[in-house]
């Protein structure tokens, strides 16, 4: 599908040559663009109508979740944008540069002699292909995104031909369910950019743990090894993903905390795009039983995949967020929940996920 995007929202990578070279991240981009799965069949008339139809969803969502999660977004925010899969391969590399290249820079430095040119060069291929494959899966998947562009612009992504894609799968209202997504993906706008230090925080907090979890040289082989014994069982049982195998118990208790924080903001997100109501999407319960049985539909080869990349536990964020955020609003409403955005102090904490009245207790006294 041919979309219309803006132009020139690339992040700039500026890192030096020996770090650009770990990754190479032009060759993850052509990797991914050659690899990217084929998009639901439209006219160029109909691939128009769909572009048109998604930037009247999300301006249309803008009020009802402002009005919702008692949150607006500056006007200055940037507005959001409607993208292809080769688009969204493309932005994401250079968002995932601008994240890992000083991880990657720290790493290089720490070692102890000068990396071969040659095989680092290789080695850059070899993880650029990698990555590429990995974002090319993703590519299909995702229906929107704000995308927190480490030194670059912040924005709303919207995936046009997984919109098409999956309504078509569902049998729902195009309109409705294009307005649906928008709701969800505009509360993570609002969260981002009514709540200045969040983005900054989230940034900080996820190149943190990934210095923290990968591998220096001295330590890879003992990595691998214990990769290796522990990735057949978890295959069998569909119980861990790639992060858990490898992490320290240290690294478990810091990744906790951050997925506690996307619980709150996936979950958030699914509070509002559900509580806007019929009044503003009549199909709205239709949609929301559809979706979740879809969720529980994939083949045991697509599950075992989602769980090792850490799908099956986004999931998992949707719903025990929904709930946390639900049973603090039910007992402190809406403007008490929303105490929860004042400062990193009040995010909640990975037991407080689980029991929303020990946050409410902490922050509310």
């Amino acid at each position: 599908m041919s979309l219309t995007y803006r132009e020139g929202m690339t992040v700039s990578n500026a890192a030096a040559p020996h770090v650009t070279r770990y990754v190479d991240w032009q060759f993850a981009k052509a990797t991914g663009a050659r690899l990217v799965p084929a998009g639901p069949r439209v006219s160029a008339a109909e691939a128009a109508e769909v572009v048109a139809s998604v930037r009247g969803a999300a301006f249309a969502a803008q009020q009802p979740v402002a009005d919702t999660a008692r949150l607006q977004a500056p006007g200055d925010a940037p507005p959001p944008v409607v993208v292809d899969r080769r688009t969204w391969i493309s932005l994401n590399a250079d968002s995932m540069s601008a994240l890992m290249d000083p991880v990657f820079g720290k790493l290089v430095d720490g070692q102890k002699s000068a990396p071969n040119p040659t095989m680092q060069a290789i080695g850059g291929k070899v993880t650029g292909g990698e990555a590429g494959a990995l974002l090319a899966f993703m590519s299909s998947k995702v229906l929107g995104q704000y995308d927190l562009a480490p030194g670059g612009t912040p924005q709303l992504m919207l995936v046009a031909p997984n919109l098409v894609q999956v309504e078509r799968e569902l049998g729902v209202d195009p309109k409705d369910f294009r307005l649906w997504v928008c709701m969800h993906e505009e509360t993570h706008r609002v969260q981002f950019t009514a709540v200045p230090w969040l983005r900054e925080h989230m940034i900080d907090r996820v190149r943190t743990l990934a210095s923290d979890m990968v591998p220096d040289p001295e330590s890879l082989q003992e990595t691998i090894s214990r990769l290796g014994k522990q990735l057949p069982e978890a295959v069998r049982s569909g119980g861990a993903g790639l992060t858990d195998l490898i992490a320290t118990p240290e690294q478990r208790a810091e990744l906790a905390e951050v997925t506690a924080v996307m619980s709150l903001l996936e979950g958030h997100a699914d509070v509002v795009m559900d509580e806007v109501g019929p009044q503003v999407i009549p199909s709205v319960a239709q949609i929301r039983s559809k979706f979740n049985e879809r969720r529980k539909g994939v083949g045991a080869f697509d599950r075992v995949l989602r769980r090792l990349l850490g799908l099956e536990a986004k999931m998992r964020q949707y719903r025990d967020g929904a709930v946390f955020v639900r049973e603090v609003v039910d007992q402190v409403g809406m403007d008490g929940f929303n105490r929860v955005w004042e400062s990193p102090e009040t995010l909640p904490k990975p037991t407080e996920i689980e029991t929303p009245s020990a946050w409410v207790a902490r922050v509310h006294g």
